[in-house]
């Protein structure tokens, strides 16, 4: 069974831990008395399905996600007492993605304690997915150890503080597919529309598929992406970073 773990494993979860500097008292005496049933708890965060396919981060995974979402809730209106709903749910939206997860767990160097089965190994095309994935695991055992969504706001606050100031300055970096659409609306323009080709078969391909945005007929800008949604995106946010150059927006 994946989650008997020996010392060695203890050790290199609670100095992980400890990297993550979660001003709590309460974090600071789990660490502090290295409570077995909670170390295992964490040791599960970590172990992807390919290892094991009942004992994995996944129900932990799936806590993380609903936890995540009101922690951000919580900090935004601490934040932001006087931003609308909608621009609320805009910008939880950025600070909960998957993108972001993924760039949280490189930040901590979670990877190192991610377990996987030769499959996964092998597979560098789901990295990034499984840092996030078991990123949002490590949220959902804070949540299930404490009981609370407060250690995840003491250690994430200060991050999405950071975050959300740089997706408030720049927000078509992170939208630009919104963005250009309210510019087309303010502009009377047509929507824009979007035509997608397969460049390439290969899955985790960052320009597997290439995009053109045509606004009232003509071709603005192209983009690449991994996946149709991302194509968009790129290509939107090339057209908005021409028409910010021209002074257009």
């Amino acid at each position: 069974m994946k989650n008997i773990i020996n010392e060695k494993r203890i050790i290199q979860i609670i100095s992980f831990l400890k990297s993550l500097d979660i001003k709590s008292k309460r974090f600071s005496e789990m660490i502090k008395t290295k409570n077995i049933s909670e170390i295992k708890n964490f040791n599960q965060a970590f172990i992807h399905s390919s290892e094991d396919k009942i004992l994995n981060y996944e129900k932990l995974e799936f806590f993380g996600d609903a936890v995540l979402r009101l922690a951000a809730s919580k900090f935004i209106e601490k934040k932001y007492p006087q931003m609308s709903v909608g621009d609320r749910s805009e910008l939880r939206a950025q600070i909960v993605s998957d993108e972001w997860l993924t760039k949280l767990g490189k930040n901590i160097g979670i990877e190192k304690l991610i377990i996987k089965g030769p499959k996964a190994l092998g597979d560098e095309n789901s990295k990034n997915t499984i840092i996030g994935e078991a990123t949002e695991a490590l949220i959902g055992a804070i949540y299930n150890t404490f009981d609370s969504i407060q250690e995840v706001n003491l250690w994430l606050n200060d991050i999405w503080e950071e975050d959300s100031e740089i997706f408030l300055k720049a927000p078509y970096k992170f939208n630009s597919k919104t963005v250009l659409q309210e510019w087309c609306q303010s502009k009377g323009f047509d929507l824009p529309i979007y035509k997608i080709i397969e460049v390439s078969k290969q899955n985790g391909d960052p320009e597997r598929f290439s995009c053109n945005i045509f606004i009232n007929g003509l071709k603005e800008s192209s983009g690449f992406g991994k996946s149709h949604k991302k194509a968009e995106t790129n290509a939107a946010k090339v057209l908005i970073e021409k028409l910010i150059a021209q002074g257009k927006i």
